[in-house]
């Protein structure tokens, strides 16, 4: 028994071409247009206002309570130095503002959490909502 490779006869060159890297492309071409369409035919619907109806008010700035807290439990709001007792006034006349102000907490580094803990709980049970930390870089170290 005997198999014969190639063409019909010895020593003649093969005429077929072969088509496997036309099928791989073609192949790759259409997984590339299935993943493709879904996104070129999503569409958002947008309400942009209409040109004649008149433009919303500018908001008002409204200046930030920045709150320090040292290392000693000194509390400073905004450049005044408070104590932990006073800050249940200050804090629900900021929060009957309207707009309400936000609050920026910074503690220092070697600030005792406890204190820390207390400030923020005050500010929640008086009402503020807009609460933030700021001078966090001081923690990556």
């Amino acid at each position: 028994m005997g198999m014969q490779v190639g063409g019909s006869g010895e020593g003649e060159p093969m005429v077929e071409m072969n088509t496997t890297p036309l099928i791989d492309v073609m192949l790759v071409l259409l997984i590339l247009f299935i993943i493709t369409l879904p996104v070129m035919t999503h569409a958002v619907k947008l309400d942009m206002p209409r040109p004649t109806q008149t433009p919303p008010p500018p908001e008002e700035r409204v200046e930030p309570i920045r709150l320090e807290i040292d290392w000693d439990g000194a509390i400073i709001w905004n450049g005044n130095l408070v104590k932990l007792e006073q800050l249940d006034g200050y804090f629900r006349v900021e929060a009957a503002k309207n707009p309400q102000p936000e609050l920026h907490v910074r503690p220092d580094r070697r600030a005792n959490y406890d204190t820390v803990a207390k400030v923020l709980a005050i500010a929640q049970r008086n009402g503020l909502q807009r609460i933030g930390f700021v001078g966090n870089e001081q923690f990556l170290d």
